[in-house]
């Protein structure tokens, strides 16, 4: 994606990369965008990066961005449904979604219609892990007849980019 210059037409919330601390951008700056991807948007702000959540991009003239999932006739939970719902969230630093980066280690959904989800960052300091855990909560929460997410992040084994898909090495470079 091109870089752009957009104005911010309204107060939003958005979140420091990589830190992960809330901060909130005034209606009438300028910022940089530099990334859109999985409905989330990551701008230059005063110098610093932020990710803006999807659902606050009509704040820089984009449409709100709300994943929308029909409920199958059974009144299960679709394991497409929440395999799209992962592939959603994307790393703000990296423009390669968690699915593809080899992110998450395991996706169970239980009887009682749970959805249990291990995953890991690509390093263990990364400040913008418990974002990443809340947006993947979110959106797996956005899945019909899902009861409950349950989101372990763990360091064993250790991510390492054998991890990532052929196509997300093809999309950094690195294959």
């Amino acid at each position: 994606m091109e870089r752009r210059l957009v104005h911010v037409n309204r107060d939003c919330a958005a979140r420091l990369v990589p830190t992960g601390d809330p901060i909130e951008i005034r209606r009438g700056t300028f910022v940089t965008l530099t990334q859109d991807l999985g409905g989330n948007y990551t701008v230059i702000v005063n110098g610093n990066m932020a990710r803006i959540d999807g659902a606050d991009g009509d704040a820089i003239g984009f449409t709100p961005s709300v994943l929308h999932h029909d409920p199958r006739p059974d009144g299960r939970v679709d394991p497409d449904q929440v395999d799209a719902a992962l592939a959603s969230v994307f790393d703000p630093e990296i423009p390669v979604n968690i699915v593809d980066l080899g992110l998450v280690y395991e996706r169970r959904i239980d009887s009682d219609q749970s959805v249990h989800i291990r995953m890991t960052l690509t390093a263990p300091g990364c400040g913008m892990g418990q974002v990443l855990v809340d947006d993947v909560r979110r959106r797996v929460n956005g899945v019909p007849n899902v009861s409950q997410v349950d989101v372990e992040l763990v360091f064993d084994p250790p991510w390492s980019r054998d991890r990532m898909s052929e196509e997300a090495q093809l999309e950094l470079g690195l294959f």
